[in-house]
């Protein structure tokens, strides 16, 4: 596994992610020295919800159709209730987490995007978290939900909510500076 100051990491995103819960990892992250895309459906700009409505814009980097598992060292994936809503109806975007799930890099979601990972059938047997409104979804998707502000399983990093956003990322550096697959295997 690369130091974080030589990986790269996707964050796959569309319109109606939380807007903090994708600006701040593409910050953070990128301040460490990751390499950070924001990846999505289509290369047109994705637009963010900020509390009550919608928020800034953000360039996409990349088409989820043109990258690979073996194009990132790490994914994160934000919430809000639209943007993972929109996503886990894509079979592309499903079949490409549970192929990144499986490679036993970090996969990181916070907030509504576990939504993602109840989709991909990723979480039986796991311990996670998210916001506490889809908390029954993660439990019938076979989870042991937990109220802490990030929990980590094997390489699944999983946090509540934006205030959960500097513990979110630290796990996200520490996971890939410690790799991650050593974790999976465990």
């Amino acid at each position: 596994m690369p130091a974080i100051d030589t990986s790269r990491i996707m964050i796959l995103a569309t319109n109606g992610f939380e807007q903090s819960e994708l600006e701040v990892p593409l910050k953070k992250l990128g301040e460490h020295g990751a390499a950070v895309h924001v990846v999505s459906l289509s290369k047109d700009p994705i637009r963010g919800w900020k509390k009550t409505d919608w928020g800034d814009a953000v360039e996409v980097d990349r088409l989820i159709d043109d990258v690979t598992v073996a194009d990132y060292d790490a994914v994160v994936l934000p919430g809000g209730q639209i943007n993972p809503d929109l996503l886990r109806v894509e079979e592309k975007v499903v079949s490409f987490i549970r192929a990144f799930a499986r490679s036993g890099k970090p996969l990181a979601a916070i907030c509504h995007a576990p939504w993602l990972l109840v989709e991909a059938g990723l979480l039986e047997g796991k311990k996670a978290t998210s916001y506490h409104s889809i908390r029954t979804d993660v439990v019938n998707a076979g989870a042991s939900w937990e109220d802490s502000e990030t929990v980590v399983d094997g390489n699944l990093i999983t946090a509540r909510k934006p205030d959960d956003l500097d513990a979110f990322v630290r796990a996200v550096v520490d996971m890939v500076e410690n790799g991650a697959e050593t974790r999976a295997a465990a």
